[in-house]
C-alpha cells in the first residue's frame, strides 16, 4: 500500500548531499569478503537467488516471507534500535544526521512537497511492484534521490532512467540496453529490475537497509572496504570510510522520507511542525496523514491501496464487498467526507476485498 504503516516507523535520521548516482555492479561480480559475510538463512539466500536467476515475480508465500523479513530490517532506519510497535509515528532526528538536515529541508521541502501530488502515479506503480517482491515501499524514495522520478535522467558516468542503472547492471537484471532500445527508461520494467537488485543487495549487505542504500550508490565493494577498515557493520560507525557521495546518499534518502512521510497525528503534530519550522523557517506544514486507519500490524501488512475518484459511498461499497461497515470505516476513516471534499481518496482494503472492488 502507498501509505507507510505508522506503527512501523520511528523516524530519526536525516540529511543532504547532491543528487547521487547509482554505481552498481552486476550480481555475478559481487564478491563478499569471507570475514564480512553475514549468516543469512538458507531460505533467504535461496529465494533471492531464484528471483534474480529466473527474473520472475516470486510466489505469494515467498512474498509474505520477505514482507516480514525486510520490514523488520527496514525499521532500523527509523528507530533508536529500541523498536516499540506501540509508539506513534513521530519525527525524531538522528544526531548523526542532524547537521545535514537544515540545508536539505530548506532547499528541498517545497519541491518534494509538490512531488507528492504530481508523482503519485509513479509512486503507485512502484508501490505495487515492490509489494510483489515483499519489499518495503518506502524504498520508492530511492527513485526520488536518484533521478527525481525522471525516465530521461542520465548521469555523467552513463547511469540512466529513474533507477539510474548502469548498462551492465541493467542487463544483469533483465533489461534490454542497446543502440536502439533502452529499457532502463521503461518505468515498469526498470522498477522490476530495481526490486531484484535491491533484494540482491539486501542479501549481500547483511540485511541492513542503510548499507543497502549506500551500496546502491557506491557499489558493494566500497561498503565491504568500509566494513573492513572500520571493524563495524553499523553505518554510523563506518560512514566516514565511505566516499562522501555514498554516505550522503543514505542521509539524503532519510531526509527525503522525512519530508514525504512527515506526520502530525497521534499527538506528534507539535514535534513535526516545530521541527519543520526550526529547519526550514516555515510552519503549519500540510500533513497527508491526519486521518489514519486504525489497523493492526497484520492488517496493514495484508492491506492494498487504490487511489479512486468519482462518486462513491462507503455504505454501498461495504455492501457490495460483503464487508461490515464498521470494518470498512476502520480501514478508511472519514471516507465520504474526504472523498467529497478532495474529489479523490486513497482506498485501503484487505487484499481479497480490493480484488473484489477492482473486479466490479
Amino acid at each position: 500500500m502507498k501509505s507507510l504503516p505508522a506503527i512501523w516507523i520511528f523516524l530519526m535520521l536525516i540529511v543532504s548531499g547532491l543528487t547521487a548516482r547509482a554505481q552498481q555492479i552486476p550480481a555475478s561480480e559481487i564478491l563478499m569478503p569471507r570475514d564480512s559475510i553475514v549468516t543469512d538463512t538458507a531460505k533467504t539466500v535461496e529465494i533471492i537467488e531464484e528471483i534474480v536467476r529466473t527474473k520472475k515475480i516470486p510466489q505469494k508465500d515467498k512474498v509474505q516471507y520477505f514482507s516480514e523479513l525486510t520490514r523488520y530490517g527496514f525499521k532500523d532506519l527509523f528507530s533508536k534500535y529500541s523498536y516499540n510497535t506501540k509508539l506513534p509515528y513521530s519525527s525524531q532526528v538522528n544526531p548523526y544526521a542532524e547537521t545535514y538536515m537544515q540545508g536539505y529541508l530548506k532547499n528541498h521541502t517545497k519541491s518534494l512537497t509538490g512531488m507528492k501530488t504530481w508523482g503519485t502515479p509513479y509512486f503507485n506503480l512502484i508501490d505495487n511492484i515492490f509489494a510483489q517482491y515483499g519489499l518495503p515501499k518506502e524504498l520508492k524514495y530511492l527513485a526520488v534521490i536518484e533521478s527525481n522520478l525522471s525516465t530521461s535522467a542520465t548521469s555523467w558516468v552513463g547511469a540512466g532512467g529513474p533507477w539510474q542503472f548502469m548498462p551492465y547492471t541493467a542487463r544483469e537484471y533483465g533489461l534490454v540496453v542497446n543502440g536502439s532500445y533502452d529499457e532502463r527508461r521503461d518505468y515498469y520494467k526498470s522498477t522490476h529490475a530495481a526490486a531484484r537488485y535491491l533484494l540482491t543487495l539486501y542479501k549481500q549487505m547483511h540485511q541492513d537497509w542503510l548499507l543497502v542504500i549506500a551500496a546502491y550508490n557506491g557499489g558493494p565493494g566500497r561498503v565491504y572496504s568500509a566494513i573492513k577498515k572500520s571493524g563495524s557493520r553499523n553505518f554510523w560507525s563506518l560512514q566516514y570510510y565511505l566516499p562522501e557521495e555514498s554516505r550522503n546518499h543514505v542521509k539524503k534518502f532519510i531526509a527525503t522520507h522525512y519530508i514525504m512521510e512527515g506526520e502530525s497525528s497521534s499527538g506528534s503534530s507539535n514535534a513535526f511542525n516545530a521541527g519543520m519550522k526550526t529547519y526550514t523557517g516555515i510552519g503549519g506544514v500540510s500533513n497527508p496523514y491526519n486521518n489514519k486507519p486504525t489497523l493492526s500490524v497484520a492488517e496493514m501488512e495484508q492491506a492494498e491501496t487504490q487511489n479512486i475518484s468519482g462518486k462513491y459511498n462507503s455504505v454501498v461499497i461495504a455492501k457490495n464487498l460483503h464487508m461490515d461497515i464498521a470494518q470498512f470505516n476502520r480501514y478508511n476513516p472519514q471516507f465520504d467526507n474526504l472523498l467529497n471534499t478532495n474529489g479523490q481518496f486513497e482506498l485501503i482494503l484487505p487484499a481479497d476485498k480490493m480484488q473484489l472492488f477492482l473486479a466490479n
